[in-house]
């Protein structure tokens, strides 16, 4: 018996069979499997012709049926119409309360409840032909699809979509082997921009730092948020720069793919595109993206995420030529982004000083803020502004704040190796112990 069957007779007692449930879900999944495919990707639109479908056939047949059960019946018609199926319940507007949906190539489903830090497995057992229609439902909107031609695809849904938005990521299993099934990730965003007073009611950091943080990047310092995955880089970058940034100033964003959502009127997005499959049409890289906003007029220029050398430069280029921006870059810590930094410029660039590359970074970033995780929750660790003269060939930063309890770590590992070493230690008992 499926969920949706033990959801029907439990909400009703009387009556209806479950012969004629599933008589009037054959009626609709009939009547609107011809619907236009904007109509199929747009969920609320598609379970409220459902629910008029169902009042409709229950009306002329005389089914003798609750309002509770005919709002259940169309809950499961969207989602077996729409091709989400299993993931309907996991998925906004049904709810909000994750950050992420993935479905591992053993079929099994795990989510990644808003505010945790590590996924938990979901009540739900998808068959292969669940999965591969869910995947279909997915990325046919948005003309993609999973073949062992393409078997790693990346996508995004629009904001527009009832999602809120979400970012996609999909293995054939030709790439993930388990039993057959696809291996899919999808990162959720948030349903309304993210403000400052929110990441001060998450807790992300005290009131009066991210006051501050807020005043510098109104005073047009340059920002570089860095921290490990998952740790809210861009949930921090975006309540910031959505407090920040005047309400008619011009930004641009470059991105991979769009997450920042700012309330902004006067935003335009650039998004890196790849290279289509069996195509000449060449890619169209974040590097390209931040040239291109250049000639846009930029108030703000804010780069996502830089992950390659060549963007690094680009955007260092840019805030040199006294475009304020914002990014964000994976680091544990200021001084590994900065060397990181330096090292993805001089190797992605072919460049030969890292001498060359730090002295770029300290005139191009103003502020370094790093995000983490401390007590089980995602916060703002530290904040440090750098000089812009170097010592000895290397950036200074000069602290400005740390959370209570944080100790930062530098270059030097030599304590991390110490620790490791002691693992390997035996342990020899005190009583045989001479």
């Amino acid at each position: 018996m499926t969920t949706w069957s033990r959801l029907i007779q439990r909400t009703d007692g009387g009556g209806i069979t479950q012969a004629d449930v599933e008589a009037i879900l054959d009626a609709v999944t009939e009547r609107l499997k011809s619907l236009p495919l904007d109509m199929l990707r747009d969920r609320a639109a598609l379970r409220q012709k459902a629910l008029d479908e169902i009042r409709d056939i229950v009306t002329r047949q005389s089914i003798p049926i609750s309002p509770t059960r005919i709002n259940a019946l169309a809950d499961r018609a969207a989602a077996e119409i729409g091709g989400l199926g299993f993931l309907n319940e996991l998925l906004p507007p049904v709810t909000d309360a994750y950050n992420e949906v993935a479905v591992n190539p053993d079929g099994s489903v795990w989510v990644l409840p808003k505010g945790e830090r590590y996924f938990v497995r979901a009540n739900v057992s998808p068959s292969k032909r669940d999965v591969w229609r869910a995947v279909e439902a997915l990325l046919a909107p948005l003309g993609r699809s999973l073949t062992e031609a393409t078997p790693d695809v990346d996508a995004r849904l629009p904001r527009a979509s009832d999602m809120g938005g979400a970012r996609i990521k999909v293995i054939h299993p030709s790439l993930a082997p388990g039993y057959g099934y696809p291996a899919l990730n999808i990162r959720l965003f948030e349903a309304r921009p993210v403000t400052a007073q929110m990441l001060e009611d998450w807790e992300v950091a005290p009131p009066h730092v991210i006051r501050a943080l807020v005043s510098m990047i109104a005073n047009e310092r340059r920002l570089l948020v860095c921290g490990g995955t998952a740790t809210g880089k861009t949930t921090v970058l975006n309540g910031l720069a959505a407090d920040a940034i005047p309400e008619y100033a011009r930004v641009v964003k470059v991105e991979n793919p769009e997450e920042i959502w700012l309330p902004q009127p006067n935003v335009v997005t650039i998004e890196e595109r790849p290279s289509p499959p069996g195509s000449d049409v060449p890619a169209y890289l974040q590097r390209d993206g931040v040239d291109a906003s250049l000639r846009m007029s930029p108030t703000w220029l804010i780069v996502g995420e830089v992950r390659t050398g060549d963007v690094a430069l680009s955007l260092m280029r840019a805030q040199m030529s006294d475009h304020p921006g914002l990014s964000t870059f994976h680091a544990s810590s200021p001084w590994h982004a900065i060397r990181r930094m330096a090292l993805l410029v001089t190797m992605d660039t072919q460049s030969r000083s890292m001498a060359a590359a730090k002295e770029a970074i300290a005139q191009a970033v103003d502020v370094i803020v790093q995000v983490g995780w401390m007590n089980a929750r995602r916060k703002i660790l530290g904040v440090w502004a750098i000089h812009k003269e170097l010592r000895g060939g290397d950036v200074r930063l000069e602290e400005l704040w740390l959370a209570d309890g944080y100790r930062p770590k530098g270059l030097d590992n030599s304590e991390d190796i110490r620790d490791m070493k002691q693992l390997f230690q035996v342990q020899v008992p005190e009583e045989v112990q001479p």
